[in-house]
């Protein structure tokens, strides 16, 4: 008697991305909230923002969105079924404005991050911008002010969707000027006010 292989579908793919997103145990830095994702992208999308509050009553020391999206109909672009979408960005120590290697440094945070899991993707793509911002007038006695924003996508292959977010939150911990947590160390909250 022959037996039949059930393929999932496209709605339980997504489904089970979902799930593997909404299990990742970021540092407690992190805030992650789901937001309205972009409907005419692709057949299934999800959107997340990330913000890193170190003490949880602080402003934000680095912020971005994580947006993972799926077309069963494999985009000639992208590569595979799957899209990563993502933007990142903090404020910089000034004198790091003028560091000519600056994008390059930033786009291997986020490619480090990405190897660092053991994790596969294809088409990757992006941009680095660094942002400077002087004041004048009457607002001339405001310290000069240095962003970084990586805007990145990937096209990641096989089924750990929550690695590559868990990847992407890393980046976002970098950005911040958080130390990176050594493997099986957990990082203590915060001194709440």
């Amino acid at each position: 008697m022959a037996t039949r292989t059930k393929t999932p579908s496209a709605q339980d793919s997504f489904a089970q991305a979902l799930e593997s997103l909404r299990r990742v145990a970021t540092r407690p830095e992190i805030r992650l909230t789901e937001v309205p994702a972009p409907a005419r992208i692709a057949p299934y999308a999800v959107a997340l923002t990330g913000e890193v509050i170190p003490g949880g009553d602080e402003d934000d020391l680095a912020s971005g969105r994580f947006v993972l999206l799926h077309d069963p109909s494999c985009p000639e672009p992208w590569g595979g079924a799957w899209r990563a979408v993502t933007f990142a960005r903090a404020e910089l120590e000034p004198e790091m404005g003028a560091d000519p290697l600056l994008g390059e440094v930033g786009w291997s945070w986020l490619t480090e991050q990405l190897a660092g899991y053991g994790l596969r993707f294809v088409a990757e793509a992006g941009t680095v911008t660094r942002v400077i911002s002087e004041s004048f007038g009457a607002m001339g006695d405001r310290d000069p002010s240095v962003e970084i924003e990586i805007r990145a996508s990937w096209t990641p292959l096989g089924d750990d969707h929550g690695d590559h977010l868990l990847a992407w939150c890393d980046v976002l911990c970098t950005i911040a000027g958080l130390p990176p947590l050594p493997e099986g160390v957990v990082a203590l909250p915060g001194r709440r006010r």
